[in-house]
């Protein structure tokens, strides 16, 4: 009676970690990041001429001049899209990039293995982030933690009617597995975020005409589903292992 309570609680805190790890994945909020890098507004200036009509009246020219306006451009990322659109100034960054908020003006291209170098034109490209090999083990490790949650799901779900003890220990080594993996995703995304320079990562050619743009950068969603699912995973495979060896006790 007791293995199988220790079995159902193991099997809710998998199933719920690997949930998690799924809506990490699937979802492009891993990284979320605002920038005042955007189109100008007009202004007119007065300036006098010296020169008098015939009321003697003096004479002021009127110039149009341009400044940066206080528009904000909304950035997030995850394993399949990067996206960008404008917001109000005044918007919340993470707020603003749920799905209720989504603007018809968003604009985005594929993220995965993103940036690359450019095949095209001037090689290296000026926009090349040296430290893609970051994004590249990220990108494998996220598969792995995947295909080894997965796998040990399914050993799991084999071995319900507890007729193998092996079956639950090697599915809880799978799970345990995925929550490690997953444990170095997070782990090197955040040395990603912290020793790259995010901000020209964020804007890309336009670090040349906004040398000055205040980029504000944000760990996103994703990052903390992902991280609430590690620790329900490694319960997870900790709990199937004892009760694997509970069983090959038991016989």
């Amino acid at each position: 009676m007791k293995v199988g309570a220790a079995a159902l609680a193991g099997g809710i805190f998998g199933a719920v970690g690997t949930l998690c790890f799924f809506l990490a994945f699937g979802t492009d909020y891993w990284l979320v990041a605002s920038d005042n890098c955007g189109p100008y507004t007009w202004l007119t200036h007065t300036t006098p001429t010296g020169e008098k009509d015939a009321n003697g009246t003096e004479i002021q020219s009127v110039e149009a001049v341009t400044v940066a306006p206080s528009s904000l451009s909304l950035h997030h990322e995850g394993f399949f899209w990067r996206c960008v659109f404008q917001v109000e100034p005044t918007a919340h960054a993470v707020l603003a990039t749920l799905f209720t908020n989504q603007p018809e003006s968003k604009v985005c291209i594929h993220g995965y293995l993103f940036p690359l170098p450019v095949a095209l034109g001037q090689v290296p490209h000026p926009s090349y982030d040296a430290t893609a090999v970051f994004r590249g083990f990220w990108t494998v490790l996220i598969i792995l933690g995947l295909v080894s949650a997965l796998t040990g799901g399914f050993l799991l779900v084999c071995g319900v009617p507890f007729i193998s003890h092996k079956l639950y220990k090697l599915g809880g080594v799978f799970l345990i597995s995925a929550a490690c993996l997953f444990l170095l995703v997070l782990l090197l995304y955040v040395l990603w975020m912290e020793l790259v320079d995010v901000r020209r990562y964020i804007l890309q050619e336009r670090v040349e005409t906004c040398p000055s743009a205040q980029v504000s950068v944000l760990y996103g969603l994703s990052f903390m589903v992902a991280a609430a699912g590690v620790p329900l995973e490694l319960v997870s495979g900790l709990v199937f292992m004892l009760v694997g060896r509970a069983l090959r006790a038991s016989k």
